[in-house]
């Protein structure tokens, strides 16, 4: 007899619990929501592009980096695509440039370098007793996620878009580990079989020179599940689950009206 969860938990927003749990309770547990900028807008259609040409060529299905940049426009321009343009300093015009840019570099350049055996794989629910009767359920997709297979075995290839997504020459890891660790418990519990290789970042930079950039990324899975001497990510969150105490952050980078639907109610900001 299956256990109801407590709470359900995208994988994908696992990161942001650690940065700050205050928001993320706003966002996932109270459902309050802000508009995003243009930027998120254009992230957003980069990596429709992406998954679509990757998923081509997984399907051997002969999607060229001009189909590519149709889904990209299409998903940029999509009316239900909501975003505030006064957000951000660039324009449509703008954003379609950095994007077709982007996305023709990745496609052309990036993505043969890789053997994928699957694009934003859907993944079995993983139910996290925190005890006291709080099921915790981890759900979802790995957005923007890939497995990739090299002679080390498989392992995760996250794309990650960004105007500091690359810097000095190389994608930015910091902050992804708990997503990455969550991905990779995730896989393991939907197909059974053990992540071998390390995870890897692609990082794909919106802002001023379009670059692209890897870097990769050790122990995320121990991260979220610890050791023997220390706990991992997970025995913490299991802790704020439990008590219902969501604590915040405000020396998060992302501590702003733009991107925190409870900015103007929190009085723990300057």
């Amino acid at each position: 007899m299956s256990v109801e969860p407590s709470i359900i938990v995208r994988a994908s927003s696992w990161a942001s619990l650690f940065d700050c749990a205050y928001k993320w309770s706003a966002i996932h547990i109270d459902g309050m929501r802000n508009v995003v900028g243009l930027r998120a807008a254009l992230g957003t259609a980069i990596h429709a592009g992406t998954a679509v040409f990757d998923q081509g060529r997984l399907d051997v299905a002969g999607i060229s980096a001009d189909d590519a940049a149709g889904v990209f426009v299409d998903k940029l321009r999509d009316p239900e695509n909501e975003f505030d343009p006064g957000r951000d300093d660039i324009t449509m015009p703008d954003a379609e440039r950095i994007g077709l840019s982007l996305l023709t570099k990745y496609c052309l350049e990036v993505s043969p370098n890789y053997n994928f055996v699957a694009v934003e794989m859907e993944t079995k629910p993983l139910d996290i007793d925190c005890g006291g009767g709080v099921i915790v359920r981890l759900t979802g997709t790995m957005d923007r996620a890939r497995i990739r297979k090299s002679s080390c075995g498989v392992g995760i290839a996250d794309i990650k878009s960004g105007s500091a997504a690359v810097q000095k020459g190389v994608a930015v890891t910091k902050g992804h580990g708990p997503q990455i660790g969550t991905y990779e418990l995730l896989y393991e519990h939907t197909t059974g079989e053990e992540i071998t290789d390390i995870a890897e970042i692609i990082g794909l930079k919106t802002k001023g020179t379009s670059e692209i950039a890897t870097a990769t990324l050790a122990n995320s899975k121990r991260v979220m599940i610890g050791t023997e001497d220390q706990p991992g990510l997970i025995e913490f969150a299991a802790e704020m689950f439990k008590s219902g105490r969501f604590y915040p952050n405000p020396k998060s980078l992302l501590c702003s009206e733009k991107y925190c639907p409870r900015f103007a109610t929190c009085h723990f900001h300057d």
